[in-house]
């Protein structure tokens, strides 16, 4: 998916190759240029240079147009007139366009008004506008460029930079004829840590570190997106901070995949909820697994200190739309409903975070635990750097190996050198669907790397609420679908937290333009506009199952996984739900994602036709691709557990194989969590940094 995956960066629009119709149909609204793309997969060259990537042939070009233009066709003499701009939304197909000639600097696409979207968020604009104040640099730079190490200058040059961070660094001066490798490297570093990934674990262990006076080095496959760089476009960000650009899924494209891949990793671009490892589940760890750590006073004292730095709080001082009827149709109905902790303020009224945050007031580990490292003087971030293996030699008398550093490549006039970072320890941190391919090339054999995979699986329901004036009209006129707290209430209605811990728990999705048009079923050119036409007033409503069945990562880019049938009965009951509540809140129209399409406008149809539909929709199987399944949540590739005959770290996060390595992701939760992860990992990272810290305290100073 990765190889076939472009986007315009000037529009945010997807283009695929030809395997990828469906998902390239519905997202690109508005134009297939053929010069603009070439030129792009350009830039993309010069931008990603160990990314090998293919451009369409003319032959290649031609039919994806076609294809292009018999699903999203132009629509002539429409009935739905209401101004200009719709008008012009459905007689454009999709190559007649030409959205990059028509763009201008303000970077408005001509679908935006017909569909009732603001591109950008209207205050991000003006808040780059405004540079007259003080604290203008800090607000708008954000608070890490000052240690972040940039790769694209020579070895000396990035040697000399990271003296200046008070690291031990030399360069090779080049030879004739000699490749740089591990026994002749280009640059060598030395630390007292090296942490792989800067996300909700790696970033936790990092500012841990440092700030207790250790020198630490983080090495991170993304870029550092500052505020000032964030577009808020989903294009550009899913390019810029999304593991694979956003376009990653599971081989029998079952499950679409969403993790982080910047600076901040997934905490960059959560959805803000932080919600704290449910009691059952700390009782199954430590009961079942044999992991104490999950009763412990120290891993409440963890969740305590976290929720405490990002400043989880449950206040909301005005609720969005998609959640305002979540709630109502809970309370219709009679369903528990309740607030979701936040590591954002009360009145913090932003549906952009899965684009990245625009004022630091989201609290991901980039503002944060990543802040305390660059403060601490003690540490450093190098970006754009992807791991290559893990560095470890056999130990003194003793047949277990010790982990040395970490190598990774760079390249300079288009030579790949390898660079080597020497550490006292290791701590790889780089998710549950990159962490296990890194220890597999590092030599470890653990047969449980990559296994016991869980994905929290979703599926949606959609409510359509028109805007059309009326004393009843409610939510209010003005509100839209993609504003506001993207997650600030939640049911736990089929959660079944009480009896097996296994169930699904109903919230609300952050979907902007692109991806509501991946999910929206697509039967005809003429629905798929219809569609988009109610973008802004249709509410989404999922359920996320806590899943029992698992999957395997042979690589990021290859990844099985099965639900069993009690995950598929969990989220059809979940649906189930979803459509009455949907419902119970006053929708005129509700339906899901199958690809039939089927819809019902409730307010024409007796209880019976009400009742059949609800039932049919929600007894749909979803073990074929008719109903897309996603995923933001990847965990337990990398469990932690008592043995390593079925582990592969231990409740310390050191692994079985390699002393002084250690694992500070959701690779190592010993099952699937069943809520979003943030609060439970950034805990376990806690708890790993101050095992993590004995170690170096026992070890010399280099």
């Amino acid at each position: 998916m990765e190889e076939n995956g472009e986007r315009n960066s000037r529009n945010g629009s997807f283009k695929l190759g030809v395997k990828d119709v469906k998902i390239h149909t519905v997202v690109e609204l508005s134009s297939v240029d053929t010069q603009n793309l070439l030129v792009e997969e350009d830039r993309e060259k010069k931008k990603k240079p160990f990314t090998k990537r293919k451009s369409l042939s003319q032959r290649e070009m031609k039919c994806l147009v076609a294809i292009c233009d018999t699903l999203l066709p132009s629509i002539k003499d429409h009935s739905v007139v209401v101004d200009e701009s719709v008008a012009n939304f459905y007689q454009t197909s999709a190559s007649m366009a030409g959205t990059p000639q028509l763009l201008d600097e303000a970077q408005n696409n001509p679908s935006w008004s017909a569909i009732g979207y603001s591109g950008p968020d209207p205050q991000f604009k003006a808040q780059l506008m405004n540079n007259d104040n003080d604290d203008y640099a800090e607000e708008i730079i954000g608070p890490l460029n000052k240690g972040i190490v940039h790769l694209n200058n020579p070895p000396n040059i990035i040697a000399d930079t990271l003296r200046k961070f008070g690291f031990h660094a030399s360069f090779t001066t080049r030879k004739p004829k000699v490749s740089y490798n591990l026994s002749y490297p280009s640059l060598v570093i030395k630390c007292d840590a090296v942490v792989v990934g800067s996300g909700s674990g790696g970033g936790v262990v990092a500012g841990v570190l440092a700030k207790a006076g250790y020198k630490v080095l983080v090495l991170e496959k993304g870029n550092y997106s500052a505020r000032n760089n964030l577009s808020l476009l989903e294009g550009p960000t899913l390019d810029q901070m999304y593991l694979s650009n956003g376009f990653l899924s599971t081989e029998d494209m079952s499950v679409l995949l969403l993790a982080g891949s910047t600076v901040g990793g997934g905490s960059a671009i959560n959805w803000s909820a932080c919600i704290k490892t449910p009691k059952h589940v700390c009782k199954e760890w430590c009961g079942r697994y044999e992991l104490e750590l999950f009763e412990s006073e120290l891993y409440e004292e963890a969740m305590n200190v976290v929720c405490e730095k990002m400043g989880v709080q449950c206040e909301i001082e005005e609720e969005g739309f998609n959640n305002e009827i979540l709630r109502k149709g809970c309370q219709e109905m009679g369903y528990p409903v309740s607030n979701i902790p936040r590591n954002a303020p009360k009145d913090h009224y932003c549906g952009w975070c899965c684009l990245g945050c625009k004022d630091g007031k989201k609290k991901g580990t980039s503002e944060t635990w990543l802040v305390d490292l660059v403060k601490s003087g003690n540490g450093a971030i190098l970006t754009s750097c992807e791991a290559i293996q893990v560095l470890h030699k056999r130990k003194k008398g003793s047949d277990r190996k010790i982990a040395s550093g970490v190598s990774f490549a760079i390249e300079y006039k288009g030579t790949k050198e390898i660079c080597v970072v020497e550490s006292k320890v290791t701590i790889v941190a780089c998710g549950a669907l990159s962490t296990p391919s890194l220890l597999k090339r590092s030599g470890l054999r653990n047969e449980n790397i990559g296994r016991y995979l869980h994905l929290h699986p979703t599926t949606m329901a959609w409510g359509y609420f028109p805007d059309s004036p009326s004393a009843e009209l409610w939510p209010e006129k003005d509100k839209k679908s993609y504003e506001g707290g993207i997650m600030t209430a939640m049911s736990t209605v089929v959660a079944d937290f009480e009896k097996s811990g296994y169930g699904a728990v109903i919230q609300t999705p952050a979907l902007h333009p692109g991806m509501f048009s991946v999910l929206m079923p697509w039967t005809s050119g003429l629905d798929i506009k219809d569609r988009m036409r109610k973008y802004s007033r249709t509410a989404h409503v999922f359920a996320l199952a806590r899943d029992q069945g698992s999957g395997i990562v042979n690589s990021p880019n290859s990844i099985s996984y099965q639900m069993n049938d009690v995950d598929k009965e969990n989220l059809k009951k979940g649906i189930e739900k979803v459509l009455r509540i949907l419902a119970a809140a006053g929708a005129e129209e509700i339906g899901t994602h199958h690809n039939k399409g089927r819809r019902l406008n409730v307010k024409q149809v007796s209880y019976n036709e009400f009742e059949k539909f609800v039932q049919e929709e929600s007894s749909r199987p979803l073990t074929d691709i008719s109903t897309p399944l996603c995923s933001a949540h990847q965990m337990g590739s990398c469990r932690m557990g008592s043995n390593p005959k079925e582990s592969v770290v231990n409740q310390i996060g050191e692994t079985w194989e390699v002393e002084g390595l250690f694992l500070a992701d959701t690779s190592v939760f010993p099952t699937a969590l069943g809520v979003n992860p943030m609060v439970t990992v950034q805990a376990i990272a806690y708890c790993t940094a101050q095992s993590v810290l004995q170690v170096l305290r026992r070890k010399r100073t280099w």
